[in-house]
């Protein structure tokens, strides 16, 4: 009988984790890895999910990454390449280099600005839009089976924590770029 049943808690990998740290070292205080450590493992399975979303697409979580900021962005679909090292939180030369494999494979478009022509503009192309919808579907699609447990109430709860825990580094991040 599931411990569920029994009106118990099921225990997951980060509680035997924790009661081996607890009975090595009982001075310490293991709570935080009760949220932190369940937050990587879910990062694990998110990702796991993400590569069998975007492999139906034959796309890198980085493409989607790039393609989806561009297309979240609206018509024209694009945006400079500064603002989308912001969007992605990678650093430049990843940004170029990634910008170049996208160009290649006919997914985005780089032009310089017709009233500037030291800013270049990266455009979505009908490729990109078709690939990075179809992946964002499938991911929805995935990503839904990962919250299944959850009831919609309990969805809106860790959704409110999870951004109070967030919104102080996505400001310093915001902070650092200003």
């Amino acid at each position: 009988m599931s411990s569920k049943l029994l009106g118990m808690a099921a225990q997951d990998e980060v509680d035997r984790i924790i009661a081996a740290w607890s009975a090595q070292r009982p001075d310490l205080d293991f709570a935080p890895l009760e949220i932190f450590s369940r937050v990587s493992r879910l990062t694990r399975h998110l990702e796991i999910a993400r590569r069998r979303a975007f492999a139906s697409s034959e796309l890198e979580a980085w493409e989607f990454d790039v393609l989806s900021a561009l297309r979240r962005a609206g018509a024209p679909f694009e945006l400079t390449p500064g603002r989308l090292m912001e969007e992605t939180l990678v650093s430049s030369g990843t940004m170029t280099n990634r910008i170049d494999r996208l160009v290649s494979q006919g997914l985005v478009t780089r032009e310089a600005d017709a009233s500037d022509r030291r800013v270049v503009r990266v455009r979505l192309g009908t490729k990109g839009k078709k690939v990075v919808d179809t992946a964002m579907a499938q991911l929805l699609e995935f990503e839904r089976e990962l919250l299944g447990p959850l009831s919609d109430e309990q969805r809106e709860e860790l959704a409110a924590r999870l951004r109070e825990l967030l919104v102080p580094f996505d400001e310093a991040t915001q902070a650092h770029h200003t």
